[in-house]
């Protein structure tokens, strides 16, 4: 059985909305009744995959979200291909890849 890594405050967390987004984001505060997090993204449909849009477009892309748990099912943390887009589209770093050649 795979158990998930906890996931805390600066990791970069994959969450579920009930209403069926999935969003991506870096965590700033789990207060148990609501998060917090920073630069929220949502998963979009493209033509090669998957993309990010932002998940609100009329604030500023620094601004914190507080999300009421009752509107999430599951929080977890990022898989490593998942948190390097995430990065290359909330900063425009592109993480070095891994391979050895």
């Amino acid at each position: 059985m795979l158990v998930e890594e906890q996931y805390k405050a600066g990791d970069i967390i994959s969450i579920k909305l009930s209403s069926g987004e999935e969003m991506i984001a870096r965590l700033d505060e789990d207060t148990g009744d609501s998060i917090t997090v920073v630069k929220p993204y949502i998963l979009v449909a493209a033509q090669k995959g998957v993309a990010l849009a932002p998940y609100m477009f009329t604030i500023n892309p620094e601004a914190k979200i507080k999300l009421k748990i009752n509107n999430v099912i599951c929080i977890v943390k990022s898989a490593k291909d998942a948190s390097d887009m995430y990065i290359k589209q909330s900063t425009g770093i592109a993480i070095a890849s891994a391979t050895g050649s």
